[in-house]
């Protein structure tokens, strides 16, 4: 049987230990640790990647505690605003929605955009019809409000500002969520979900749903979750572009992966980091922030969750 692993994250930015308490600490890491053993029973029960990081990311979309399904931040508006994409590294098929309120778990959007229709990437309106002749249950208003969330948006409302998830006014929450995995086929997935940023207006677009920004797979080289300022991930290809580095320049995914966030990211301007895996269930987690909310699984027995830098 080949190698298998997966990994998650939710989010980086200014995590910096003391800026949190204990409590709030362990309710983090009891978080991830609910996601990453999600998706890893599904590996270990000779599941598919695909279903790994689906369910996975669900898990994290459940909790109040990321900026993603549940915890979603606050629009200029006072609604919410989702963003998810996942695609799998066997066939290249890939599925995303953008600017969708109500669904309780985007990455099941997406993946049923994958599967159940001809094409890639909805949005708006179009997403929402997709959904609702799907039979999608709509989640009213109380089902997302998060009191913390509120007051971060109630900050900057009737303001033309607007905030990353991870700027250093926040005590807790910085997060799009997401998962890559490899199972023992070989077969690698990534999905990624987000609530986006507070305050934003405009039906501003971040790079979660993009397919080869904010997530990208192909078993032939990687696959990739990201997270971190959306707009500085879309201009440098983040994603594909790791993936690229491993196909024409022989890099191996760790090289690939530094390279793409501790120099490229880093020369236009951006923060962030992602989550990598191969087809050799190898594992690259970088980020130049101060931390990132990740975990690891592997079938080796290497296990861990991880906060700060």
């Amino acid at each position: 049987m080949k190698p298998f692993s997966i990994a998650i994250h939710g989010g980086a930015g200014t995590l910096l230990k003391g800026m949190m308490t204990p409590e709030k600490e362990l309710a983090y890491k009891n978080a991830l640790q609910i996601a990453l053993d999600k998706g890893y029973n599904v590996l270990e029960d000779k599941g598919t990647a695909i279903e790994a990081v689906a369910q996975a990311v669900m898990a994290l979309e459940d909790s109040p505690l990321f900026n993603a399904g549940k915890g979603s931040v606050f629009t200029a508006e006072g609604g919410h605003e989702m963003d998810a994409a996942i695609m799998d590294g066997k066939t290249l098929n890939a599925g995303a929605v953008s600017l969708i309120s109500g669904i309780k778990n985007p990455v099941s959007l997406a993946r049923d955009v994958m599967e159940n229709s001809e094409h890639v990437f909805l949005a708006g309106a179009g997403a929402m019809q997709f959904a609702k002749e799907l039979n999608y249950t709509l989640e009213d208003d109380r089902y997302f409000y998060d009191e913390l969330r509120h007051q971060q948006w109630l900050e900057i409302k009737d303001t033309d500002a607007f905030q990353l998830d991870h700027s250093l006014k926040k005590d807790s929450k910085f997060g799009t969520v997401g998962a890559v995995a490899c199972d023992i086929h070989g077969d690698v997935a990534a999905a990624t979900s987000t609530g986006g940023m507070t305050n934003k207006r405009y039906g501003r677009v971040g790079d979660s749903p993009m397919i080869g920004v904010g997530n990208y797979a192909n078993n032939s080289t990687c696959a990739v979750s990201c997270t971190g300022s959306g707009e500085y991930f879309i201009r440098g290809v983040v994603a594909y572009d790791a993936a690229c580095l491993i196909e024409h320049k022989s890099m191996s995914l760790e090289e690939a992966c530094n390279e793409v966030i501790h120099k490229r990211l880093l020369q236009i301007g951006g923060d962030g980091g992602l989550i990598a895996v191969d087809a050799k269930a190898n594992i690259a987690m970088p980020f130049n922030t101060e931390g990132m909310y990740r975990a690891l699984k592997t079938s080796s027995g290497t296990e861990q969750i991880s906060i700060y830098g």
